[in-house]
């Protein structure tokens, strides 16, 4: 099932690529959020994926109609999809953008696919058996890494390009030497993954199809993204709102992130 899925997702993204290389139309949905053909094109062809791989598990789209609590709360087992997670960067083609699959199981992502067409690259991971990156068709497994330790090189602390930068400061300002990367989508959660950087605040609204492939991929890699305020790991599917809190993705827990992150939660 695995590979028919990355194969599956790849094909999608050429479909989303095509349209990212000429002009296209962009909608305003009723959030003020923007829409292109890309997500419609994305959407259709990952929910037929998802239907023909696993017949009778239901799949919850960014680009679904909306879909009551009241059903979705029964589902033990779900595919929860972001067709098209960046649609910002793609508009501004900056080629920061994914196409993203999670396998939600009891509220927990435990599988995972994050797809950039631009970049050819693909994450994706099994929580309990480890994650890959497999870029221009290369795959290598990835892991988290430690926090440099002191003395060492300055952590590396990624943020997005276009949300939270006030609060994003105020948790930069309480950490020890560090850089700063900043990125669009799931990228984000792929760098911790990777190794690449150490902790991603996410100090500004998303959704849970925003992040739970990523989410799969980060656990499956060593590393842990938890609720902001409770430091306890991001569930979906346990309210009527698909709002995440906010939260924080890192490779290895430390008290000097914990009360930056604190403090910067009070301002």
């Amino acid at each position: 099932m695995r590979d028919r899925l990355l194969a599956g997702v790849e094909v999608a993204g050429r479909e989303v690529l095509e349209i990212y290389n000429r002009t296209f139309h962009v909608e305003t949905k009723e959030d003020d959020s923007p829409l292109t053909e890309a997500d419609m094109a994305s959407h259709h062809a990952l929910v037929a994926l998802l239907e023909s791989v696993a017949p009778g598990v239901p799949v919850l789209s960014e680009e679904s109609g909306e879909i009551s609590y009241e059903t979705r709360r029964d589902w033990a087992r779900y595919w929860l999809i972001d067709p098209l997670d960046g649609t910002k960067e793609f508009i501004k083609k900056n080629g920061e953008f994914t196409l993203n699959v999670a396998l939600v199981e009891n509220g927990d992502p435990v599988f995972g696919i994050v797809h950039a067409p631009v970049l050819d690259t693909t994450w994706y991971g099994q929580v309990g058996q480890g994650a890959w990156k497999v870029e221009q068709g290369a795959s290598s497994r990835i892991q988290v890494r430690a926090l440099p330790r002191e003395g060492g090189d300055p952590w590396k602390v990624v943020g997005s390009r276009s949300h939270g930068a006030e609060a994003f400061e105020a948790f930069c300002a309480g950490l020890p030497q560090h850089e700063r990367v900043s990125m669009g989508s799931s990228l984000k959660l792929c760098l911790v993954a990777e190794g690449q950087a150490d902790l991603y605040p996410r100090l500004a609204p998303t959704s849970e199809w925003d992040t739970a492939a990523a989410q799969a991929v980060v656990v499956a890699a060593g590393g842990e993204v938890l609720d902001a305020e409770t430091l306890e790991p991001l569930r979906c599917n346990q309210q009527d709102s698909v709002l995440n809190p906010f939260f924080i993705v890192c490779g290895e827990r430390d008290q000097r992130w914990t009360d930056a992150l604190s403090a910067s939660l009070k301002k």
